[in-house]
């Protein structure tokens, strides 16, 4: 692991989540751009983020891209839905161009919304009336409650039917390492079973809307069955991040080449250490973050 004295002069890609989801980002923009330098901030004190009402996520989001700009990103990834879905317009249209104009913000709803429709990164279909199908997005109570995947299928593909599901109860067993074992199928279970119920009404994809999602990903795809696509956005985020970059040379030529990374967190550094080793199967070393008050 580099000294944090030759990573606080990096030029990195800042990765934002409120807890550990985020991690399964981190992991896949490493593996798919792994020359670039990561700097990943989890506000585990205030998060998760999926039961705060949309002012709080704007404040606490804005706080957390002012922090990694600030320790040298110029472009910052906010791999939270809840974050994407409540904060990123507003931050992109009014707070950006006012403070950090040079910078860029950029989330997981719409990239992840193409990929449920099946389309290619960054363009409308040429006919987006021919796009047709039943989709289901699982996502926290406040993504869900943004409808902001219903109104990016609705640009991308209007005819696409949509089946918006909460499961407030998944975040909370990933933070606390409940992700197999006859608890955690219960919960599975509650969720999953009311959409796979008729099977003539089933979704032929579901994507999982929430990047702490994926670390139940064995126990979901044991329940859904094999015809219906399961999709995880780490994949989906690094994919669609290779494809942006390589669209925006100029922010290509800001970040630095360094493969270096860094971790950081708002509260219990400790056990984001020890917790993030075993979902990563990897040890790495977390600081400590302030974010504003």
């Amino acid at each position: 692991m580099p000294s944090h004295t030759s990573l606080s002069r990096t030029r990195p890609i800042g990765v934002f989540d409120s807890g550990f989801g985020g991690l399964t980002v981190l992991q896949q923009l490493i593996s798919c751009l792994p020359q670039y330098s990561y700097l990943y901030l989890a506000d585990r004190a205030r998060g998760p983020y999926g039961a705060l009402s949309p002012e709080v996520i704007n404040t606490y989001t804005r706080h957390a891209v002012e922090y990694l700009f600030q320790q040298g990103c110029p472009l910052v990834v906010l791999a939270c839905n809840t974050a994407s879905a409540w904060a990123l317009r507003n931050l992109q249209q009014k707070w950006l161009p006012a403070h950090y104009p040079d910078h860029r913000i950029l989330g997981v709803v719409r990239p992840s919304a193409e990929a449920l429709a099946g389309l290619p990164p960054g363009a409308l279909p040429e006919h987006p009336s021919d796009v047709t199908g039943r989709v289901a997005v699982l996502a926290t109570a406040a993504t869900v409650s943004s409808n902001s995947y219903g109104l990016e299928l609705k640009k991308l593909a209007p005819r696409v039917e949509l089946i918006q599901k909460s499961c407030p109860l998944w975040v909370p067993l990933v933070e606390e390492g409940e992700i197999a074992g006859p608890g955690t199928d219960y919960f599975l279970h509650k969720y999953l079973d009311p959409l796979l119920c008729d099977p003539a009404r089933a979704p032929s994809r579901i994507l999982l809307g929430c990047t702490h999602y994926p670390f139940l990903y064995d126990g979901i795809r044991a329940i859904v069955p094999s015809g219906i696509e399961v999709l995880g956005q780490a994949q989906i985020i690094g994919d669609r991040l290779t494809d942006w970059l390589a669209r925006h040379p100029e922010m290509r030529e800001r970040l630095d080449t360094l493969g270096l990374e860094r971790l950081a967190v708002t509260a219990d550094e400790e056990a984001f250490e020890r917790y993030g080793a075993l979902l990563l199967g990897r040890k790495f070393t977390v600081e400590h973050a302030t974010l504003g008050a």
